[in-house]
């Protein structure tokens, strides 16, 4: 596959105009070789050893490409191949007897004959090349093009690794009773999945975690509206409920057919927690998961309500988030990683880390996002 990329890089036109000035220019040493004949060749052969000889030199040319170091597999049975058909064209084509006094008419004769020669050759050289200077320029637009588009997605690319650093925190504060651990493994440059850890001005704080549907920069985009807007509402209520509602009922005009699934926390210092979901996968207490009633995900249905559950964890408890990419690894077999041996992992202790490293190697196609919280006085 990778010889072939030289091929693969260039237009079929200007594929095509490049053999065939390598024709054209190679041709001429069929005119020449009739002009050093003095015109004795039988026409056919003539034509025969014109075509021949910008045949092979194309073939030579395109062996080149293709096969790069390794052009001498074909270079040696092509040559071999051209030896023998010129030798057979000699052989059934042989040239005229050598006249050793020119009459009149055969000096005419050998003129226009010379004169061909000479024209044929000044238009090969000159289609050849032009067809090389063709190739040149289109393709030396074409890079000038791909360098452009390449600078201007480097540019979009610099920019979105600037939204991916505000949508996923990569300093987390320090919260008071709790320790909090994440790691984040995107499965593109720029990844769906967001997470945010928010003081709250009631003391509290505020655990987001969610999944954008589809990937990439359009993902980014609804990503960081939702971080924008979680700036916002966090500012006037700390109930996950009441901004799941509100962040539903701004997404659904703003994400074109696109969703995100949520999960919102509040912690207390006290070990209280207050949780609110839509439609993403349920959190683990000590590695059981908590059971939430079934929720639409942000952005579809304008009048979807939201639910919040409180629940007390004690001393050494662990709270652990985490999104689809997670339990939906899938390997080579089509199998899934799934959320049981999810579950069998956090309750031998394993860290996010080990979770997400885990997913990976089983087989990752979506971001991995991982966040434990456990309540340490």
């Amino acid at each position: 596959m990778n010889s072939l990329s030289p091929w693969r890089a260039v237009s079929l036109r200007s594929r095509i105009i490049f053999l065939f000035a390598v024709f054209c220019v190679f041709a001429c040493i069929g005119f020449v070789r009739d002009i050093t004949d003095l015109g004795r060749q039988p026409v056919p052969r003539f034509v025969a050893t014109v075509v021949l000889f910008g045949l092979f030199a194309a073939c030579y040319a395109a062996s080149g490409i293709v096969l790069r170091q390794n052009f001498w597999k074909a270079l040696l049975p092509l040559f071999a191949l051209q030896f023998l058909l010129m030798g057979l064209l000699a052989n059934f084509f042989p040239d005229a007897p050598r006249v050793v006094q020119l009459n009149a008419a055969e000096v005419v004769r050998l003129h226009s004959r010379l004169a061909f020669d000479a024209g044929a050759i000044n238009l090969s050289i000159v289609l050849g090349y032009v067809g090389f200077v063709y190739v040149s320029v289109s393709e030396a637009r074409k890079y000038l093009r791909t360098q452009t588009e390449k600078a201007a997605l480097e540019g979009e690319m610099a920019a979105a690794h600037e939204i991916q650093r505000v949508m996923v925190p990569q300093d987390l504060p320090t919260i008071r009773c709790y320790a909090v651990e994440s790691v984040y493994l995107p499965a593109e440059e720029v990844g769906g999945d967001f997470f945010q850890v928010v003081s709250l001005k009631s003391g509290r704080t505020l655990i987001v975690i969610g999944d954008v549907s589809g990937k990439g920069l359009r993902a980014a985009m609804i990503v960081s509206m939702i971080v924008g807007m979680l700036g916002t509402l966090s500012g006037f209520t700390d109930e996950p409920a009441e901004i799941l509602d509100e962040l539903n009922r701004r997404l659904c005009s703003r994400t074109h057919g696109g969703f995100a699934t949520c999960l919102a926390l509040c912690l207390d210092n006290d070990g209280r927690l207050t949780l609110a979901n839509a439609g993403h996968p349920a959190p683990y207490l000590n590695g059981k998961e908590i059971p939430f009633t079934g929720s639409m995900p942000l952005g579809l249905v304008q009048t979807a309500r939201y639910s919040q559950t409180c629940l007390e964890i004690a001393l050494g408890d662990r709270v652990v988030l985490l999104t689809d990419g997670i339990p939906e690894a899938k390997n080579q077999q089509g199998a899934l990683l799934g959320f049981p041996t999810v579950a069998a992992l956090l309750r031998e202790g394993a860290n996010v880390r080990t979770v997400a490293e885990a997913a990976q190697r089983f087989g990752q196609n979506d971001d991995l996002t991982v966040i434990s919280i456990a309540r340490t006085a």
